[in-house]
């Protein structure tokens, strides 16, 4: 489902990422973890088309990140990690918004998500909490059913009720056929719901595989207190 081969990014004399080399199988729910400044949110933007690789590639469903970048986000539910919205619209108008940018009538979904995650879409944004606004990016992600979901710090903010529902919602979508990539830095998160993680630490990656067989804390503060090397 998405295909990065050695990926690299840089910002003039700043490093972005270097080099970096992931494959995630479709219907997989892969967790990205590192902390701020690492490169996670410039691979995911890398991914979206929001940015041009320096070197490498990166494809998504077989799409080439660049040159496909359309038909790229026509099958993808992207949730950024700073939920910024127009703050005098209710949080209705900015879900009809987002379906309606797509072309699509997601009213039956968007309904069910909001239920779930107890959202009050008759407040204008400039209303509503942290949580709440997180709640509405939910929602704008999920509502049109993709294919893929790209998902930048998806649970920070949330209650852990709000929490609960939104991984009740995500692995329903798993199970039917969709594929999840999330960047966390809620290491037990990562390793309760995801099969697969990868730990990047200054825009390389230092280790991936199965969470099964990764202790994801352990691991995650070795690499960063320097008790292990990459």
């Amino acid at each position: 489902m998405i295909r990065i081969d050695r990926l690299t990014k840089t910002y003039g004399r700043a490093r972005g990422v270097t080099d970096l080399t992931l494959h995630v199988p479709e219907g997989s729910c892969f967790g990205f973890i590192g902390p701020n400044g690492a490169g996670k949110s410039t691979t995911i933007r890398t991914l979206l088309g929001l940015l041009s690789p320096t070197a490498g590639s990166a494809k998504l469903m077989g799409l080439d990140c660049v040159r496909e970048r359309q038909k790229i986000l026509e099958q993808v539910g992207y949730m950024p990690s700073e939920a910024m919205f127009y703050p005098d619209m209710r949080a209705a108008e900015v879900i009809r918004l987002s379906a309606g940018l797509r072309k699509k009538d997601c009213r039956t979904q968007a309904a069910a998500l909001c239920e779930a995650l107890e959202l009050d879409t008759r407040k204008r944004i400039r209303e509503l909490s942290l949580g709440n606004r997180k709640k509405v990016s939910i929602v704008c992600a999920m509502q049109h059913g993709p294919r893929l979901y790209i998902l930048d710090e998806p649970t920070s903010g949330l209650d852990p009720l709000v929490q609960r529902a939104f991984w009740r919602e995500l692995e329903q979508r798993r199970e039917e056929g969709a594929t999840v990539f999330l960047s966390s830095h809620v290491l037990y998160e990562v390793q309760r719901y995801c099969d697969r993680a990868a730990i990047i630490r200054e825009g390389r990656l230092v280790v991936e595989g199965t969470t099964a067989g990764l202790d994801i804390e352990n691991r995650f503060f070795d690499y960063y207190e320097g008790r292990a090397e990459a």
